[in-house]
């Protein structure tokens, strides 16, 4: 099986640790073929990030698919470009936020995320409605820690990510807590040990949920919203991965 991890932001130490999460609790015979983006912001905080983050994602989508892989993983906790990329792919493509939501699910009545800036608390309390959790989601709480202070070592980015899953457990009576970025992906024993309760990386989440569709046979339905593109004419650098005729 061979799933392809993709990094919508363009820095490479993350990718290497996201890699490193994914390859950790990859299945014998489960090849992580992971990849960053080549255009677009070096770290993805909010709306806007989010949204120059997408014509890398997409094209990234679009070269693994040609080269043939069983499913798709995008390495970003606000799940950027999961619809554009499910209707672009014929490979079943996780979300390692939507994934994170559902394996806390599985495990705790009431969860908690949390997530790096303030600004990252919107676009993930939508995604919980989208996905029909937020009942289940006690709060989604920011650490103040910029995306790319979790790749300093010098920085006490861990510190503060585990002061707030202190608070979230205390104050919000979180039985279990999602880690609200893939740059926190090397943190969750550790923070589950220190605390006592589950801590949730939607990294390791998305492999192992990916890992079940394929072997499962299942594939994102065709037949709806993510029915495939159209082919129609693109300008500039977007020509470069216009979706084909099927």
């Amino acid at each position: 099986m061979r799933i392809h991890l993709v990094n919508p932001n363009t820095t490479r130490s993350m990718t290497d640790k996201i890699a490193a999460a994914a390859r950790a609790v990859a299945a014998p015979g489960t090849v992580i073929a992971e990849a960053t983006s080549s255009m677009g912001p070096a770290s993805i905080e909010g709306h806007y990030d989010d949204a120059l983050a997408l014509p890398g994602l997409l094209a990234a989508i679009a070269e693994a698919e040609a080269a043939g892989v069983d499913a798709h993983i995008i390495a970003c906790f606000d799940d950027t470009g999961l619809d554009a990329a499910r209707a672009l792919a014929r490979a079943p493509v996780v979300g390692i936020g939507e994934a994170g939501f559902h394996l806390a699910g599985l495990i705790a009545h009431r969860f908690a995320v949390v997530t790096t800036l303030s600004r990252s608390v919107a676009v993930i309390e939508a995604n919980l409605m989208r996905y029909g959790l937020d009942r289940r989601c006690a709060r989604v709480r920011a650490s103040d820690v910029a995306v790319l202070e979790l790749e300093d070592p010098a920085s006490d980015a861990r510190a503060r990510v585990s002061q707030e899953i202190g608070r979230a457990i205390a104050q919000d009576h979180a039985e279990a807590v999602v880690l609200g970025c893939a740059g926190m992906a090397d943190l969750a024993r550790a923070l589950a040990d220190e605390h006592g309760v589950p801590v949730i990386d939607g990294v390791a989440s998305a492999v192992t949920l990916a890992e079940a569709l394929v072997r499962t046979g299942l594939r994102t339905s065709k037949t709806g919203p993510y029915a495939a593109p159209r082919p129609k004419a693109y300008a500039g650098r977007l020509a470069d991965f216009a979706p084909r005729e099927n």
